[in-house]
């Protein structure tokens, strides 16, 4: 068996196995011994040997570690002695059909123990071969009731065909509940792991995001105003005279800075998103599609147009509110698949994430996100933040069971006035 399958059930299921035929054994002996037949010696000979067998094959079982054999898929069912699917285990179970079969011919009670050899039957073979010794043995159990009592009764039929579909339903029914258990420990781990990957990436988009945040603080307030500085500092030098006592101590603190501004613009281009040094935005974006995963979605990337050259912060508000939707599909749509798409146009560019998922109503109670008070992340108030600083607009059309768009445009920079000033 399974080495999964070991559990506190299934030993006692051995044992029960092990008590039921030893105590069948142990019945035809006393009812040879009570009734004084004239082959009570042969009927104890054959029963001590049979259980002899047996024993010998339940120990040998019992030192062997479940990890150190490699079973079939078939064997995780109840019973006991030397490993199913093995040459050994066949000959035991042959030599062990042989004795019982033996001690049929010498005692009418023998054919009670046709019930715990169809559970070895059931365990030992496949389910191809163990049925057909499954009807052979209850035939012989059958037929031995016939020969004995020289007579033909309903009973002899109905007991060991009734006990062979107990057995068979049994297995069958141990059979599914393992696999059933199964395909339950596996999305369990499948859960875990989905969980552990889902709790990484909000902590990354954390983290990102929290550059992003310093990064536009540094660029907006330190930078602008060292260049504020540096700028008045250079027009302070330029009024004074050449030899004037102030002088050095004017070009002195430009420098200082000049140095400052340096350092704030390198930490700023630091905190930029890592998806975009290293490569352009629709890189970026295909590679977000590609590693982002969820049990059953497909992610698919496309781009409509011609690229240009944009701006980091247009291209991190397309990044992160590609990132910031997608991450809403995995966590609460439970799609099947998701698009997204990149659209360069005369005057704007724009970004379509779609989904085919189970979708929500935008004008009723939000779906919880990070961002929002819930437990999720970058919410539709933080994407549309995001566009409006940047003149643009974001527009969410879904609703139940109809999947959700989430489109943001934003209008292409005057690039000849950028370069003019």
């Amino acid at each position: 068996m399974d080495s999964r399958s070991h559990t506190h059930v299934t030993a006692a299921l051995r044992l029960c196995l092990h008590a039921l035929l030893a105590g069948l054994l142990a019945l035809v002996v006393v009812r040879a011994v009570g009734e004084g037949a004239a082959d009570t010696a042969a009927v104890v000979a054959v029963t001590l040997l049979t259980a002899a067998l047996y024993a010998a094959g339940a120990v040998r079982s019992s030192s062997v570690q479940p990890e150190d054999s490699v079973q079939p898929k078939d064997s995780a069912r109840p019973g006991t002695s030397v490993q199913p699917g093995t040459r050994a285990g066949a000959w035991w179970l042959g030599g062990l059909w042989v004795l019982w079969a033996a001690l049929l011919v010498l005692s009418p009670d023998a054919l009670w123990v046709a019930f715990p050899l169809y559970f070895l039957q059931l365990h030992f073979l496949p389910m191809r071969w163990a049925l057909p010794a499954v009807v052979v043995t209850a035939a012989a159990a059958i037929t031995s009731f016939v020969v004995h009592r020289q007579e033909i009764e309903p009973g002899a039929f109905i007991g060991p065909l009734i006990g062979a579909a107990v057995a068979v339903a049994t297995v069958l029914g141990y059979d599914a509940l393992f696999r059933e258990s199964e395909r339950r420990r596996e999305l369990i781990v499948e859960l875990v792991a989905t969980r552990a990957d889902l709790a990484e990436a909000e902590r990354t988009a954390g983290t990102l995001a929290e550059r992003e945040r310093l990064a536009r603080e540094i660029h907006d307030t330190l930078a602008q105003g060292l260049s504020s500085i540096q700028l008045l500092l250079r027009a302070a030098e330029r009024s004074l005279p050449e030899n004037a006592p102030a002088t050095p101590h004017v070009r002195a603190a430009r420098e200082a800075a000049q140095a400052n501004l340096a350092e704030a613009r390198s930490f700023v281009r630091a905190l930029t998103p890592p998806d975009l040094e290293h490569g352009s935005l629709a890189a970026a974006l295909e590679r977000l599609c590609a590693r982002t995963t969820a049990p059953e979605l497909a992610v698919r990337f496309a781009v409509s147009g011609t690229p240009v050259e944009l701006p980091t912060p247009y291209e991190v508000a397309l990044l992160r509110t590609a990132q910031s939707a997608l991450a809403n599909t995995v966590r609460h749509a439970e799609a099947r698949r998701a698009e997204i798409t990149l659209s360069f146009m005369d005057t704007s560019v724009a970004l379509d994430v779609v989904d085919d998922g189970r979708g929500f109503d935008p004008s009723g109670a939000p779906v919880p996100e990070r961002g929002t008070g819930g437990d999720g992340g970058f919410g539709l108030p933080a994407m549309r933040a995001r566009a409006g600083s940047l003149g643009g607009a974001l527009s969410v059309e879904s609703a139940p069971g109809q999947g959700t768009a989430v489109a943001l445009t934003l209008p292409l920079p005057d690039t000849e006035a950028e370069r003019a000033a």
